[in-house]
């Protein structure tokens, strides 16, 4: 054994054997999928509260994917060690959103596509993908249900109010009656005739009602 084979190192030969050219290329596709992803989820933000640093980790993400399938698709070892480095890893941060849990999903699988090479198939995904997220997404719904809730004073107040409820909605139901000494707390889901708001002020007209409030309502939680 020589002076050369005792510092000669593997290291080096791995080197030689990525390409300078498709790692760029990949990276540079992988970006501009990256940026698209996060132009589609500014565009269909429903929420109040809009996260830029969520938009640029999933621009990120997308990058990250690609680095990591472009090294272990070199190599079988390697690959098999990344796996069991990767199993340990644990994300604590909510994700409050479920659509944000498409978009990191979508941002993951385009790194991986354009990683195994496969440029064709992430490419025309990413844009039907991101058609179909703006179509839907985006489609504002003349039906959106709502919720009423009402302070009254006596039965009497609970019985006209659900008259006029019936009245003036396409549909309704009791969601929750509380009684007390103070009187009647009543929350009735609706979907309203024409999307307005005439309807409390028409409720406040009745006697014994002393105050309705209206909030949307998506089946799981008030905003």
């Amino acid at each position: 054994m020589t002076f050369n084979d005792i510092f000669k190192s593997s290291f080096l030969e791995k080197a030689v054997e990525f390409s300078i050219l498709d790692v760029s290329i990949a990276m540079l596709l992988s970006f501009a999928i990256g940026l698209f992803i996060f132009f589609v989820y500014k565009k269909t933000f429903a929420g109040v509260m809009y996260s830029a640093s969520f938009g640029v980790s999933i621009m990120a993400m997308t990058l990250i994917t690609t680095f990591i399938i472009l090294a272990v698709t070199s190599n079988i070892i390697l690959s098999l060690g990344m796996v069991g480095a990767l199993s340990i890893v644990r994300f604590r941060t909510a994700v409050k959103e479920p659509l944000d849990i498409a978009f990191l999903f979508w941002a993951i699988s385009v790194g991986i596509v354009i990683g195994a090479g496969l440029i064709p198939l992430g490419v025309i995904g990413s844009i039907f993908i991101g058609i179909v997220l703006l179509v839907f997404v985006n489609k504002k719904s003349s039906d959106t249900p709502y919720i009423i809730i009402l302070n009254l004073e006596d039965d009497k107040a609970e019985e006209d109010s659900m008259i006029k409820i019936k009245s003036m909605t396409k549909k309704n139901l009791v969601k929750a009656k509380t009684v007390s000494r103070n009187g009647i707390e009543l929350t009735v889901e609706v979907r309203l005739l024409d999307m307005s708001a005439k309807l409390l002020n028409e409720l406040l007209t009745i006697n014994g009602v002393n105050n309705a409030c209206l909030v949307s309502y998506n089946g799981e939680y008030t905003a």
